[in-house]
């Protein structure tokens, strides 16, 4: 490896703006799922009554991708 440290190139200001909201919301994601496992870790698992099945959870997050993808003619 080389001894020389490499230069950095910096970012357009919209690039650096992109990138930086993509850390907040990649953040914001990873609190929400610290959160949910510590509730866990304190209350236990919920009642699987109260829970939903994996099955409604996919097919909700497919169609959520389906509606973000432009219609093909």
């Amino acid at each position: 490896m080389s001894q020389e440290p490499s230069a950095r190139q910096p970012l357009e200001p919209a690039a650096a703006d992109a990138v930086r909201a993509y850390a907040a919301r990649t953040r914001a994601e990873a609190d929400r799922f610290a959160s949910a496992l510590e509730d866990i870790a304190a209350n236990g698992l919920p009642a699987v009554e109260e829970c939903t099945p994996w099955e409604e959870l996919r097919e909700a997050h497919l169609a959520r991708l389906a509606a973000q993808r432009p219609a093909v003619a």
